[in-house]
């Protein structure tokens, strides 16, 4: 019943008792010190001409305590501050009493209102005091509260106690340290344990979470703390000092996030484009694949552009459900349409086209995992190659403005069915570019997108946090690496320069040896390197082979030329492209090995028109292994 009164008070409710509070405690006060210093309590016939002190305390007690604003103070945040304040509203209800003794009427004693001051500041502290333990017990007494245990007792592991404490979600029980002098003791309320004891502790305490609060320690100490607790059955988490969460906006997740610059070996690109914005201003734009992690940045971006209406198109129900509910938390006002369908069905992309009148077209649909493609063949040409087609055939019968192929660095000279996919992709959308005459066809090709499905960034993190070994293929194996967000802006802006038929190239600087990088991630995490020059070490790097049909380096240019562009990230590729009768061949012959589910002949259709890594090595070898 308590509870629930409780419960029930609102803020405003809540300041009153306070307010109401404080005034009988002035009266208390008063009371108390009559009889500490005439050793009597207030007889009946003095108690009329005491009134005047009665109503100076109580309006002195009510105008201070609304002037420091006593009452407004939280209790489960009241601490020195707010008794600081009630100390000087205690001293001047004495010198108001003082004044009041002036009055005609009742004399009393100058030590009288010393002890009022004294007796009102100790029972309005205790009452608070008092108060906010005895909410804190009636909360907790009615509410789940996660058992903490802290590991550290230093300032930090401190300050975070004191924070939990008047928390509603957690209840430290206390702490472990590695300092053997202070085991035993009592800090702030709570006793300091040895480490050796944490097992015994979390199976007799029950405790939920372990929190290592050692902000000052190495990475190294602090994951191999983590990693003896890993198997206590309880969460594991690291908070750093309560100033770098000021000082440096540090987060509170269990491992901090990896530089990217470190992992790049360059700078991430992170200007503001403002061409960007107005080229898709107003504008109707369709992004296929809009649920994948490059079509939902996109998306994502294009909101800053304040486009009159976006297009999501996607196969995937749940990809496209979380895309599309994402997008209208963000933006309320723009018209956010989801079509559920795939890039090779013809009516439905003509449907879509001419329904919504789309002015861009951002064509990111693709099966981009190498493995998948290649033990799919004739599924993954399907969607990737005869999908590309109907859409660019759709957004030029619609006579849209633009088309732009979000294209792959596994496109040049290709030793996979995927990377082969995505050259034919681009072949197709170069000839739509020769016939087109409204519409401007291009292509923007980059390599690996760091956080991006099936990157390997996500890999190695989920590796490392269940204590490795991290996977390579091969130890000399490179790539190119760029991040989300610039790797998207990069493709909206190639997309206004666009003239028709451009192969447009970003510019991802040095590739990154996947050895290296994973080492990096294990340092990073605060791990050691487990190998024959360490043996001792942490996680070890394990070398699995190179996949079928995967490359040792990958590159981004097919020949040799390269054009600069207004934009020094981006650059234009001068390539060599099919006739529209090749094409036409090539499209006719790749249907009807699909349709016949003859992986064999779509094998010929691509060592016949993709160029391979080597010319003595045909990507039908390849492919066959």
């Amino acid at each position: 019943m308590t509870y629930d009164f409780a419960k029930s008070l609102t803020r405003s409710q809540k300041r009153n008792i306070l307010l109401l509070a404080d005034m009988v405690n002035a009266i208390a006060a008063f009371l108390l010190a009559w009889a500490v210093v005439r050793g009597t309590t207030l007889p009946g016939a003095e108690i009329l001409e005491a009134s005047k002190f009665f109503t100076v305390l109580m309006l002195t007690s009510l105008v201070l305590t609304l002037s420091f604003g006593l009452h407004r103070i939280k209790l489960n945040a009241f601490e020195l501050q707010g008794m600081l304040e009630i100390g000087v509203v205690a001293i001047a209800l004495g010198l108001t009493g003082v004044l009041a003794n002036l009055l005609p009427g009742l004399k009393l004693p100058l030590q009288t209102f010393i002890v009022v001051a004294m007796s009102y500041a100790i029972l309005s502290v205790g009452f608070r005091l008092a108060l906010r333990q005895y909410l804190i017990w009636l909360y907790s007494k009615h509410q789940v509260r996660k058992r903490v245990l802290v590991y550290g007792a230093g300032q930090t592991g401190q300050q975070l106690v004191a924070a939990l404490k008047t928390d509603h979600a957690f209840r430290p029980i206390g702490f472990v340290d590695d300092n053997p002098s202070i085991h035993d003791m009592t800090i702030g309320g709570l006793r300091v344990f040895s480490p050796i004891r944490i097992g015994d502790l979390v199976e007799r305490e029950l405790v939920d979470r372990v929190i290592i609060a050692m902000p000052s320690a190495s990475d190294g100490i602090r994951a191999g703390i983590s990693h003896r607790l890993r198997d206590l059955g309880c969460e594991v988490h690291s908070v750093p000092s309560f100033a770098e969460l000021l000082v440096a906006g540090k987060s509170l997740n269990k491992t901090e996030p990896v530089q990217v610059d470190e992992l790049l070996g360059r700078s991430a690109f992170s200007e503001n484009l403002p061409e960007v914005n107005g080229a898709y201003n107003n504008r109707r734009v369709l992004i296929t694949g809009a649920g994948g992690s490059i079509g939902a940045e996109l998306c994502r971006q294009l909101l800053a552009s304040a486009p009159e209406c976006l297009v999501l198109l996607d196969h995937s129900e749940f990809a496209l459900y979380n895309i599309h509910r994402e997008l209208n938390g963000l933006e309320k006002t723009l018209g956010i349409v989801p079509v559920l369908g795939s890039v090779a069905d013809p009516a439905l992309m003509r449907r879509v086209m001419k329904d919504y009148a789309i002015d861009i077209v951002l064509h990111t649909a693709a099966y981009k995992h190498l493995p998948m493609v290649q033990s799919n063949i004739a599924t993954g040409l399907n969607n990737n190659v005869l999908g590309t087609r109907i859409v660019a055939e759709a957004a030029l019968e619609a006579r849209v403005e633009r088309f732009i192929l979000v294209s792959s660095d596994k496109a040049v000279r290709p030793t996979s069915v995927m990377g082969a996919s995505k050259r034919l992709a681009e072949l197709v959308v170069q000839d739509m570019a020769a016939r087109a005459e409204k519409t401007r066809f291009s292509m923007v090709r980059f390599g690996n997108v760091l956080g991006s499905s099936g990157s390997v960034l996500p890999l190695f993190q989920e590796q490392i946090s269940s204590g490795g070994p991290l996977t390579i293929t091969h130890p000399n194996v490179t790539r190119f690496f760029m991040t989300m967000s610039e790797a998207v802006s990069l493709v909206l802006l190639a997309g206004t320069f666009a003239r028709g038929g451009e192969v447009f190239v970003l510019n991802m600087g040095k590739p990154v040896r996947i050895r290296d990088l994973a080492r990096h991630m294990i340092n990073h995490a605060g791990y050691s390197v487990k190998d024959t020059s360490n043996p001792t070490g942490d996680i070890e790097i394990v070398e699995i082979g190179l996949r079928d049909g995967e490359k040792l380096h990958e590159e981004l240019l097919i020949g040799s030329d390269m054009l600069t562009t207004p934009h020094p990230k981006i650059l234009r590729a001068q390539e060599s492209s099919l006739t529209s009768a090749e094409i036409s061949g090539l499209l006719a012959d790749l249907e009807a090995a699909i349709n016949n589910a003859d992986d064999e002949a779509v094998r010929v259709i691509i060592s016949k028109w993709v160029e391979p890594e080597h010319e003595n090595v045909t990507v039908l070898n390849v492919v066959n292994g």
